[in-house]
């Protein structure tokens, strides 16, 4: 029932950044917070806590599978963007990036014949086409507004509303 070594050390490496995403967000929501946009740097926070649980839901996997937990070096990630549209398009290359990370895992497990790593990675799969999109709206909705005036105050507003659910709960 054990995962083969590059399994685990794929997910240990996802695990990684999977708090780098947690940590980044936290830093955009400081960042967003320090220009007077609560929606937004709370939408932000909830993104955050979002990366952890999904970190978590690997976690345990590898230890469910029997294999060993390698926590990395997490980098500091920056600490100040150009306006929230900066932020919002920097927050989707990181999806983008965390998607193709993910597509490689579930390459590797059909690879390696793991069955069960690909059922749970398929999860990872289509969370990643709801983070892209969610990302992609706010980019669009801020080119649309030009990130600016009441435009900007109604999608502050707007974020603002955003409650935190754990969707890996929903899943098993």
């Amino acid at each position: 029932m054990s995962m083969s070594k590059k399994m685990v050390d794929a997910i240990n490496e996802q695990i990684k950044n999977e708090f780098y995403s947690a940590y980044m967000y936290l830093a955009m929501s400081a960042y967003l917070a320090d220009l007077g946009l609560p929606g937004f740097a709370g939408w932000m926070r909830i993104q955050a806590k979002e990366e952890v649980t999904h970190a978590n839901k690997m976690y345990d996997y590898v230890l469910t599978r029997g294999g060993k937990i390698e926590l990395k070096t997490i980098d500091a990630p920056p600490a100040a963007w150009k306006n929230p549209l900066d932020v919002m398009q920097a927050g989707l290359a990181h999806e983008q990036f965390v998607t193709k990370c993910i597509n490689e895992m579930s390459d590797l497990a059909v690879k390696e014949k793991d069955h069960a790593t690909q059922i749970f990675l398929a999860w990872y799969v289509t969370e990643q086409v709801e983070e892209e999109e969610n990302f992609t709206d706010l980019v669009n909705a801020l080119k649309l507004i030009k990130g600016e005036g009441q435009g900007l105050l109604m999608l502050d507003r707007e974020l603002g509303a955003r409650v935190f659910v754990d969707e890996t709960q929903a899943a098993e």
